[in-house]
Order: structure tokens, then C-alpha cells, then sequence
């Protein structure tokens, strides 16, 4: 493949057809926001067809001693028409779906969980390498088509009424395959076209679309949940396979895909390419005197193997502190509105589907911690210290949650998105703005072409966690809720620890040398515990 390049770099037929028609190209600023976009939406593709499965919890499980719930004040009225009724296809009352229901429910549950992340986080290593050798546009194009697949068909289990384990394991586990193909793509894409100024809080901003997938798919599978419970996949699926169609037409993978030419640093090198738009056109097409390359795109790369990758300084700490952080994180993506209808809050218990529509603060959020967490490690220039710090407040941030949330749905707001800041701020921090630097640090001159494979080995790592996280959960809800809480803090307070060696190294660095911090000579003497400093300009 790579040896053919005319045939694996080809400019997105959406950006070829919006070009004949405006006789003129764009210029690169343009389309860096054309691929914040898209990347954005891609991946909030992906998190919004991880939703469904948190919202049915309750339909396929039900708690049979739950007492009836009644309209909640405000999110109630503001989110649902009518309380939810747990009834079958065919209209009568359902005691849950076999065979999820009856007194092993959650446990199966939360196997069908740790089946779909463990799938995730193994395929994650293998889909790292392949994004930094294939064609990242047709890569992310297949992994989100075959998403949309098989979470459709995790959903159709209802409409065929399938009751085989089985059958919905194995939907999970290929489903997962699939998934693993989204986080290293979008990260290297990003790394390719921004460089590293700013790129904490660029990246905070951008990473918002974890929790606005989160929230669409809660949205989305709690519209339809009334209809029956399969709908809440198949509609979530058919969302990201759209998203897939519009990577396919119009996401360049890297700035030559389109006649740019490539840089270590796309920042540096914008002010070596005219913004204006009609010095990059003669005769209507784009200036090719940069063809050699222009050739040099996603799938003419040269990969970095995965030993090589975690002998980058750094890699190591932060794959293992995200494994914690991930755990926490997911356990409340998959199990929080199972917790809000199984708990009651201010003397009433929440509807299913009002409990899936609550669930979406805590996305709220970790919108702001994510972008409060870059903006701080850029002007600290401290990843590590900025991380630590989130992930030591998450840890009484959820103590709080646990023992005055059931106070009032008020309370329980605040505390819940007060939770999601902390918890989702070094999460987002680590999987973007971290695994960015580390995939072009020094080591590897800067070069891009380890972003994916860094990814992948950062966020595989965190995704083993974050399978574990809802298994557990799902063992640990039956014998009380406080089990659970006080697994999360444990986790917390762990992910912080395992930055402990570069949090000093931050620190030392910072008091030993003010003056010389912003040196541009200094990345061949700084400390290898320390790589992210040294890569801010």
C-alpha cells in the first residue's frame, strides 16, 4: 500500500466536488476548522453509540422493589412528557429482559459491558499501528460503518426476540473491535494539522465531544426507549454510520492530502503556505509545486512499532494513571443512570428515562473540566501537575456526591456536575493534549507519524481500566452503592500516585530553572520523566 501512493492519497470527493463549485480553493486556517469539526463530530459519533447499553440497564434489569416513580422537578418537565412505563413489544408489563432479568441481571450486564471495552482496549493496540500505516480517512470511515453494524444489531435482539447471552456478547465484542479504530485516528489527525501552541486548551475545547456524544446518546436512546428498548440502538447506530458517510467525503487526513505541504509542526509551517485563496489556485486547481509531498500522506508513512512507543519518556506513567482515571470515568458512563433510577433522591425515585436524561450533567460537566484542565497545563506548562491535582480532587468531590446526593435533585445536580469536572478533566487532558505531545516528542523528532501508535498505547492501557471499572460495578452494586463509591475514590487517589514521578520532576524543574523554562534548546537535556514541558513553545 504504501508503495502506491497515487492510489491510497486521494483528496476527499466532498472537498473535490465543494472546490468545482466555488472555482477556488480554501486556505489552511479554513480547513483546520473544517477538521475540527469533523473530528468532533466523528467522535461524538462514537460516544454517542456507546450510550444506549447504560440507558436500557434498568429495562433489561429492573428492580422489582422499586416504588413507583413520579414526575421529577425540574428535569422532569424540562426532559419528559410522560413517566416511563417498563412494558414489552407487546404492550403488557415486563419484568425485564431474559436473560438480563432475575437476581444475576447486573452481573450479566456488566459482563456484557467488560465483553464490548475489553474487545475495545485489545483492539485499540492493534488499530494504534494500523492508523499510522493506512489511509486514516478510509480507517475511520470502516470503523465507524461497522460500529453503527453491530450496535444496530445488539438492538434487533428485541424486534427477533432473542434471548441468548450469547448472541448479545458477541454483538458487544465485535462492536468493541470496531470502536477501537475511532480514538487513535482523530487524535493523529488533529496532531497532524495543530501544532503545539495552545494545544492544552485547543484540545480541551475539542475533547468536548466526549461528553456531548455522551449526551446525544443518552438524548437519542431515551427518546426512542418508549417504543421499545431496541430502538435505543438502532437509532445511536445509525447516527455514527451517517458520521462515518461524512469522514469518508470530507476529512483530509494530513495537511498534503490537499496540496499542503507537510511540517512537523503545522503551526510553524502555515506561515510558509499563502492564506489567501487565490494564490493557491491556477486554473482552478491547487498549486502543485509542492507534489513530492504532497505524496507523503497517510498511507506512505512510516510507522513507529509499539516497544519503540513505550520507550518514550512519559508513555508509561500516563498509560498507567489513565487506566485508573478510565475506570472511574466509564463507570459512571455505563452505570450512573442504572444509580440515579435505582436511588432515591429527595424522597422519589427517577423514571428510567428521566434517570438517562439526568446522567447527562455529569457530561456537562466534563465539558468544562476538560477545557478547564488544558487551559491550566498551558499556562502551567504542567500536564502532570495539572492531572494529579484533578484526579486527587475527583476524590472528595465524589465522597460528596455519595452522601448528600440523595438529598435533593438540586444538590444532586451540583454534585454530579462537580464530580463530572473532575473526574473528565485529566480523563480528556491525558487522551488528548498528553498523548498529542508524547506522539511527537523528541525522540522521535517530531515527527507525527507515532501520534496513533502513542494513542493507542495510552488510551488501550486507560480502556483495559475502563473495562474493569463496570465489571466491578456490576458485582459491587448488589452488595450496596458505598462499595462502589469507595472503588472509585481507591482508583482516583491511585491514578494520582502514578504520577508522583513526574509531578516532581515538574516541580523541581520549575523551581530550579525559572529563567531558562522557555528555552528552545532544550529538549536534548531535559529529563526523560519530563517530556511535556520541554515540547511547549
Amino acid at each position: 500500500m504504501a508503495g502506491n501512493s497515487d492510489t491510497v492519497r486521494k483528496t476527499p470527493p466532498g472537498i473535490l466536488f465543494i472546490r468545482s463549485i466555488r472555482g477556488k480553493d480554501w486556505s489552511l486556517t479554513t480547513y483546520r476548522y473544517i477538521v475540527l469539526l469533523i473530528t468532533f463530530i466523528a467522535y461524538a459519533c462514537y460516544h454517542a453509540s456507546r450510550k444506549p447499553s447504560s440507558i436500557v440497564k434498568s429495562v433489561l434489569c429492573p428492580d422489582p422493589d422499586k416504588g413507583p416513580g413520579r414526575m421529577p422537578w425540574p428535569i422532569g418537565e424540562l426532559f419528559v412528557k410522560q413517566e416511563f412505563k417498563n412494558v414489552d413489544r407487546y404492550g403488557s408489563q415486563s419484568k425485564g429482559w431474559d436473560p438480563f432479568d432475575g437476581t444475576h441481571g447486573t452481573s450479566k450486564l456488566g459482563e456484557i459491558d467488560i465483553a464490548f471495552l475489553g474487545c475495545y482496549s485489545l483492539g485499540m493496540y492493534v488499530a494504534g499501528h494500523l492508523g499510522d500505516t493506512l489511509d486514516l480517512r478510509l480507517f475511520l470511515t470502516t470503523g465507524m460503518i461497522g460500529s453503527g453494524l453491530f450496535v444496530g444489531l445488539f438492538g434487533t435482539g428485541y424486534f427477533f426476540n432473542v434471548h441468548v447471552f450469547g448472541f448479545y456478547l458477541i454483538m458487544q465484542m465485535v462492536a468493541g473491535l470496531f470502536q477501537a479504530t475511532g480514538w487513535p485516528s482523530v487524535v493523529a489527525v488533529i496532531g497532524n494539522w495543530f501544532g503545539k501552541r495552545k494545544r492544552g486548551l485547543i484540545m480541551g475545547v475539542w475533547n468536548a465531544h466526549t461528553s456531548v456524544g455522551n449526551i446525544s446518546g443518552s438524548l437519542l436512546a431515551a427518546s426512542v426507549l418508549d417504543y421499545g428498548w431496541g430502538w435505543s440502538f438502532i437509532l445511536p447506530g445509525a447516527f455514527i454510520a451517517m458520521g462515518g458517510i461524512l469522514v469518508y467525503l470530507f476529512l483530509a487526513a494530513y495537511p498534503e492530502d490537499i496540496g499542503f505541504p507537510y511540517a512537523s509542526d503545522p503551526v510553524a509551517n502555515a506561515e510558509k503556505v499563502p492564506n489567501d485563496e487565490e494564490s493557491q489556485i491556477q486554473k482552478g486547481s491547487v498549486v502543485d509545486v509542492k507534489d513530492d509531498n504532497s505524496r507523503k500522506g497517510s498511507g506512505s508513512r512510516r510507522s513507529v512499532g509499539l516497544l519503540q512507543a513505550c520507550l518514550i519518556p512519559g508513555v508509561i506513567p500516563f498509560a498507567f494513571c489513565l487506566f485508573f482515571a478510565k475506570l472511574v470515568a466509564y463507570t459512571f458512563l455505563y452505570w450512573l443512570p442504572f444509580y440515579l433510577s435505582q436511588t432515591e433522591i429527595g424522597g422519589e425515585y427517577l423514571s428510567v428515562k428521566t434517570a438517562g436524561n439526568l446522567s447527562t450533567l455529569f457530561d456537562v460537566g466534563g465539558i468544562f473540566g476538560g477545557i478547564l484542565a488544558g487551559y491550566i497545563s498551558d499556562k502551567l506548562k504542567a500536564r502532570a501537575i495539572t492531572a494529579a491535582s484533578f484526579m486527587y480532587a475527583a476524590i472528595p468531590s465524589m465522597l460528596l456526591y455519595r452522601s448528600y446526593g440523595s438529598v435533593s435533585r438540586t444538590l444532586n445536580v451540583v454534585l454530579m456536575m462537580v464530580a463530572g469536572l473532575f473526574v473528565n478533566g485529566p480523563y480528556a487532558l491525558i487522551t488528548t493534549a498528553v498523548s498529542a505531545d508524547l506522539g511527537t516528542h523528541s525522540s522521535v523528532k517530531g515527527d507525527s507519524r507515532a501520534l496513533a501508535t502513542v494513542t493507542a498505547i495510552i488510551d488501550g492501557t486507560g480502556s483495559v481500566g475502563a473495562a474493569l471499572g463496570p465489571l466491578l460495578t456490576g458485582f459491587l452494586s448488589s452488595r450496596g452503592w458505598d462499595n462502589v463509591f469507595f472503588m472509585l475514590m481507591a482508583c482516583a487517589l491511585l491514578a494520582g500516585l502514578l504520577l508522583s514521578h513526574l509531578v516532581i520532576a515538574e516541580i523541581t524543574e520549575k523551581t530550579s530553572k525559572p529563567a531558562t523554562s522557555s528555552s528552545p534548546g532544550r529538549n536534548s537535556e531535559a529529563p526523560a520523566s519530563q517530556p511535556l514541558l520541554n515540547d511547549q513553545r
